[in-house]
């Protein structure tokens, strides 16, 4: 009964923060510090990660219209040319995370999943939104949709998403969100990119762990990833229409100011 109660509170959790940028990874990490998975070691490792499919799709429900390639329209033939360049611009960008994440995933979490690294993500990322932020109330962006944004910068975003997935405490949809801010991309663009982004990133994310687990779940562990996913999908379509309605009239320095208090706070937590 723990472990469905704690498979609730991660699914909040992982619904929560993998659309603002204040890291889902870092939280997850966190939270089960604190108040540690009653499951294995090898299954909460899987199920860390996993857990991002039930937020996947919300992604997929809230914008279908705009990432479903193809339409009832015979004018068109039938394929939407602007849907298909952004999908080509997203797996442009998921370059860089795919080829490291396949050759070094388990060296990565070795050396960095702990929450110094988590801490000090947190606070450095965080510092660079109110930079980026500060700068840009004297730009206006050059880039006001995603087919204005280029391979070139498309890449570099992918760049930034690859810092995430080696550093937790990044979080992916901040890094990818900061880089387009600091590329001259506006807000809007910025996050539905890191939100197409996520789709295939994360799918593959999960996949990886799913394959390197296995399919052996007992009863128990099948509830807990079901259950912390559905939740996680909830708690995300409501996030992502709160994200999308707050930067329409806001910046994202509020965000900085909290990664850099929650990471002070998590600092001296484990110091004391």
């Amino acid at each position: 009964m723990i472990a469905i109660l704690q498979s609730i509170l991660f699914g909040i959790v992982e619904g929560i923060t993998e659309w603002l940028p204040i890291s889902s990874t870092g939280h997850m990490i966190l939270l089960d510090e604190i108040w540690p998975m009653q499951v294995s070691e090898a299954f909460k490792n899987m199920f860390l990660v996993v857990i991002q499919l039930g937020a996947i799709l919300a992604v997929v429900v809230e914008f279908w219209h705009q990432i479903w390639p193809f339409t009832a329209d015979k004018s068109k033939h039938y394929i939407k040319k602007d849907v298909w360049s952004m999908w080509f611009k997203v797996l442009f960008a998921c370059i860089p995370a795919g080829v490291v994440g396949l050759k070094w995933d388990d060296e990565i979490e070795a050396l960095f999943y702990n929450y110094k690294v988590v801490s000090i993500m947190l606070i450095l990322v965080g510092i660079l939104f109110i930079i980026a932020e500060n700068r840009n109330k004297h730009h206006e962006p050059s880039v006001n949709s995603i087919a204005e944004l280029s391979y070139g910068k498309a890449f570099i975003i992918g760049i930034f998403q690859l810092v995430a997935a080696v550093f937790p405490g990044t979080s992916r949809s901040g890094s990818t969100i900061l880089g387009g801010l600091m590329l001259g991309v506006s807000r809007q663009v910025a996050a539905e990119f890191t939100f197409y982004l996520a789709i295939p990133a994360m799918f593959g994310a999960s996949v990886l762990k799913i394959f390197k687990h296995g399919l052996a779940f007992t009863g128990q562990e099948l509830a807990v990833l079901l259950i912390g996913s559905v939740v996680a999908f909830i708690v995300s379509i409501l996030i992502i229409r709160f994200l999308m309605n707050y930067i329409k009239k806001h910046d994202f320095k509020i965000f900085g100011w909290y990664r850099i208090v929650l990471g002070i706070i998590v600092l001296a937590y484990f110091a004391l």
